[in-house]
């Protein structure tokens, strides 16, 4: 499987992505790269920009991929 697969398949099994998920479960540093491949096969994906503040108390900010409703 590549990680352009993985990634869906972890999308369908979990409803979004961000870029840690990424990193823990596949090794992949580059999410917004994979999910532009995703995006340029026709795959409709949403993104979310997610702010939260971290263990030191500074607000960090990432994003959250999801896959759009099929309507």
């Amino acid at each position: 499987m590549t990680q352009c697969d993985k990634i869906l398949a972890y999308m369908n099994n979990y409803g979004s992505i961000t870029p840690l998920d990424a990193l823990r479960e596949f090794g992949c540093m580059r999410l917004a790269a994979r999910i532009n491949d995703l995006s340029n096969n026709g795959i409709q994906i949403k993104s979310e920009i997610v702010s939260r503040r971290n263990r030191d108390g500074d607000v960090v900010k990432y994003a959250r991929y999801s896959l759009c409703e099929a309507h």
